[in-house]
């Protein structure tokens, strides 16, 4: 039986390896949706993050009990209850924040991320692993979210979390959907280059199938 990743692994897998966003494709909606303003993609990453952890924790708990034949109705109503939890939090703590996401919260229980964490790894591992698996998707979320926003942000309208950056130069196209699709796309080549860099090209014999019939390998010629 192959050994587990270590713990780091299993929570660092999502922040660049498989980033749920910009390696997985995972959650485009709010990606697109909530990034014009760096603060908003923030409280959807922070959001999703909590949801993520709660339902990865529960259906982990109750793997060994959840019915097959009714696993997934089960995952949408653990998911769903923590999506409540955190639409209450928000309208209480952060109204103006809840009134910025609006119905994306809500959309959050068919987030592709949480039902595939869910179905791929809560429901197979213990608690712990699959609270860390919650954590490291839901930072990796996050990250990615806040990136795009800050750019688009940023470059869109020269300010950053009510911060005058540079007022007097901006590329308002990058607050619109065209633009977030732009600088979505560059950030994902970007950390697709950064995440999988090209193995050295090994040019010696070896490993070359031909070497036991290659005259260079035993020294028939010179290199």
């Amino acid at each position: 039986m192959p050994n587990k990743p270590s713990l780091f692994s299993e929570f660092s897998k999502g922040i660049i390896r498989e980033n749920p966003n910009l390696v997985g494709l995972l959650g485009m909606c709010p990606m697109l949706a909530v990034t014009q303003e760096a603060k908003n993609a923030l409280g959807m990453g922070l959001a999703t993050t909590f949801v993520l952890i709660g339902s990865n924790f529960v259906i982990s708990l109750l793997r060994k009990v959840i019915p097959k034949s009714v696993k997934l109705p089960a995952y949408i109503v653990i998911i769903a209850g923590f999506v409540t939890l955190i639409e209450f939090l928000l309208h209480c703590y952060f109204p103006e924040l809840y009134s910025a996401l609006g119905t994306f919260l809500s959309l959050i229980t068919v987030n592709c991320i949480i039902l595939g964490r869910a179905e791929m790894f809560a429901c197979k591992n213990n608690v712990f692993r699959s609270v860390l698996d919650g954590a490291g998707m839901g930072v990796g979320f996050t990250l990615a979210l806040f990136l795009v926003g800050s750019l688009r942000e940023i470059l869109g309208t020269g300010t950053w979390f009510g911060i005058t950056l540079n007022g007097s130069y901006s590329v308002s196209v990058l607050t619109l959907a065209p633009g977030g699709f732009f600088v979505l796309g560059c950030v994902i080549a970007v950390v697709n280059k950064l995440a999988h860099k090209p193995a050295p090209r090994n040019i010696g014999c070896q490993g070359c199938p031909m070497a036991d019939t290659c005259a260079a390998s035993k020294g028939g010629c010179s290199q």
